[in-house]
């Protein structure tokens, strides 16, 4: 499968604040590729460098092939963009926002009212298309948003955190977006920070912190990295000791105790519970609890930076990337 989006190393420095320490990535045609970390990670300031909007101090990035520092304005030509901020005009109505970044990108008229409108019905929002976008409310903002980033037909989109502010059934909705844009060819690089997105609709995932890919690899191959399943028990505490025992040749690992909790790390889903009932049946323990426990994106990024992706202190990389931009 050819190559989409490659950065190779880019540095990007705001005074002492490093922002991005030698990133690198590629994404794969026709997939989405999840960039996923807390905020002040440095994801979008790798989107704004891979987008044209920022200058690295060092390194390299095409889309495409298309040089992004040596010929930003043939790469903006073949990409889309969806920012944190809805970028339309507010003043405007929905369908003239569409129809006027259609003239901008050189559409004959009519060809952007048709594309406005195919847009605006793809987006669910042909009712409010008449609507002064003041109006809207944020899903709606985010949904036209992401329509003008499409007016022009790109075949590599990138969403920098597309649903951030948005309540769960305007979040479902924009996951269901984002697949069926995937579906018909499209290249998604999209930034999160929240695990469970990244989850749903990455094919590739990158994890990112401090300005770096401290991991990268399928949702699956993430997980396995933490120690893949695990059966949790609860036991009375004082036959804890003797469940540990009676799990531990059936365990891929070493079992811990903790308390009354006994915890067998396991390979083979489902069955590995109904071994560990028997086992423990058969050693007369009594079972108040037993649950078969995958490992999470969120246990990835603990195991890999040493604290809970929600705990990380937000740094403004907004405001450093409008004070840095050049």
């Amino acid at each position: 499968m050819s190559i989409a989006i490659e950065a190779n190393n880019l540095v990007k420095k705001y005074g002492e604040v490093t922002a991005l320490a030698g990133l690198s990535l590629q994404v794969e045609e026709g997939t989405v590729f999840g960039l996923l970390g807390p905020n002040g990670a440095g994801k979008t300031t790798a989107v704004r460098v891979l987008t044209t909007l920022l200058t690295p101090d060092s390194g390299s990035a095409t889309v495409a092939g298309v040089d992004v520092i040596n010929d930003p304005e043939h790469a903006r030509e073949i990409m889309g963009l969806s920012g944190q901020n809805a970028s339309v005009d507010e003043n405007l109505t929905g369908i003239e926002n569409l129809v006027m970044l259609g003239r901008l990108f050189r559409l004959p008229k009519k060809e952007a009212v048709m594309k406005a409108n195919d847009l605006l019905e793809r987006f669910s929002l042909t009712d409010a298309s008449k609507r002064i976008v003041k109006t809207y409310s944020g899903g709606m903002r985010r949904r036209l948003d992401l329509a003008a980033s499409l007016i022009a037909n790109p075949n590599i989109l990138f969403l920098d955190e597309p649903t951030t502010g948005l309540d769960p059934r305007s979040r479902l909705m924009m996951w269901d977006v984002i697949q069926n844009l995937v579906n018909e060819g499209t290249t998604v690089l999209l930034t999160t920070q929240y695990l469970e997105e990244a989850d749903q609709l990455a094919n590739k995932i990158a994890v990112i912190d401090k300005g770096k890919v401290i991991a990268q690899g399928t949702a699956d191959e993430l997980k396995t990295q933490v120690g893949g399943e695990r059966i949790d028990v609860v036991v009375s505490q004082a036959q804890a000791s003797q469940a540990a025992v009676a799990l531990q040749s059936m365990a891929s690992g070493k079992v811990v105790v903790e308390g009354e909790h006994v915890q067998a790390p396991v390979s083979g889903g489902g069955v590995k519970v109904v071994e560990a009932v028997r086992a423990l049946d058969m050693a007369k323990i009594e079972i108040k609890e037993i649950q078969l426990r995958r490992p999470t994106l969120d246990d990835v990024f603990l195991s890999l930076t040493g604290h809970h992706a929600e705990e990380v202190k937000v740094e403004d990389e907004t405001v450093a990337t409008k004070k840095g931009r050049k």
